[in-house]
């Protein structure tokens, strides 16, 4: 390998912290130099990534209703070339499960030229929650990651010079649909549309929030203003250094409750190599 990189979309920095350590302990195993390419920004999305034969790539996103974001479909599929680069897909979930997230990312990697060699499920905090997840990756997670950046070595140094099919993961082809969350009689709740507030007593205006949003959508000139859309990843909630933003649609709420009501316990980590 001439370069190990962490690529990764990360609105709170749970996804962050899991590839820069796996591919921090694979650039080390392998004695290569490490990189890093934060996409979470959208002007970074506006970007051809290319790779080559020689790199290997740990490449991360977030669960979102059990899937890859669908706002990241574009990039990862049309932005992103493998060039026949070694590939770890990564997802991180937020304590309920990651349904076929891994698998959908796994295919998008290989249609895009890579080689997926191996690939991982991570618990991080979920984004609308402080106690689904809270604090993980905790220490028994970056163990774990460091176990799953030794196996990897392992099979890169038994398999040297052949030809690796792309590693099997679970999850269920065809894809299944977006996870939808139900109230309590099962009737979907749509929080698609759902946008944060800001309380004006607490606001500053420093305008952190609108550097953070990933999607570009508040306004920098006031922040109280979401013009685009929303995808709920909080980092301009849980970032926000006074505490001036929230949400209080009822259907958010309630699935928020929900969530933590039923999936409040240590959910484990899957690697597959």
């Amino acid at each position: 390998m001439t370069t190990v990189w962490a690529v990764y979309f990360s609105g709170t920095g749970t996804t962050e912290r899991t590839v820069t350590h796996i591919a921090g302990e694979l650039a080390r195993l392998l004695a290569a130099p490490c990189r890093s390419l934060d996409f979470t920004r959208p002007q970074v999305r506006q970007q051809e990534l290319d790779f080559c034969q020689s790199d290997l790539v740990v490449l991360g996103t977030p669960v979102y209703a059990g899937r890859v974001p669908n706002v990241l479909l574009p990039f990862l599929r049309e932005k992103v070339r493998g060039g026949g680069a070694l590939a770890v897909p990564v997802v991180l979930f937020g304590n309920r499960n990651y349904d076929d997230a891994l698998i959908e990312l796994r295919d998008i990697l290989q249609q895009d030229g890579f080689r997926c060699v191996a690939a991982g499920a991570f618990v991080g905090e979920h984004s609308f929650s402080r106690t689904l997840g809270a604090g993980r990756p905790d220490d028994g997670d970056m163990a774990g990651q460091a176990a799953f950046a030794r196996e990897i070595c392992e099979k890169l140094a038994g398999q040297a010079g052949t030809e690796m099919a792309p590693v099997l993961v679970r999850g269920e082809t065809p894809i299944r649909p977006y996870y939808t969350p139900r109230d309590r009689h099962g009737n979907p709740i749509n929080i698609l549309k759902v946008k944060p507030k800001t309380d004006p007593d607490r606001c500053g205006g420093c305008g952190l929030c609108a550097e953070l949003c990933p999607m570009g959508s508040i306004d920098p000139a006031d922040v109280s203003q979401v013009r685009g859309i929303c995808i709920k990843c909080c980092a301009c909630v849980k970032k926000c250094p006074s505490g001036a933003k929230y949400f209080d649609d009822p259907g958010y709420l309630f699935h928020q409750h929900e969530l933590e009501d039923v999936y409040t316990r240590r959910a484990e980590n899957e690697w597959f190599v």
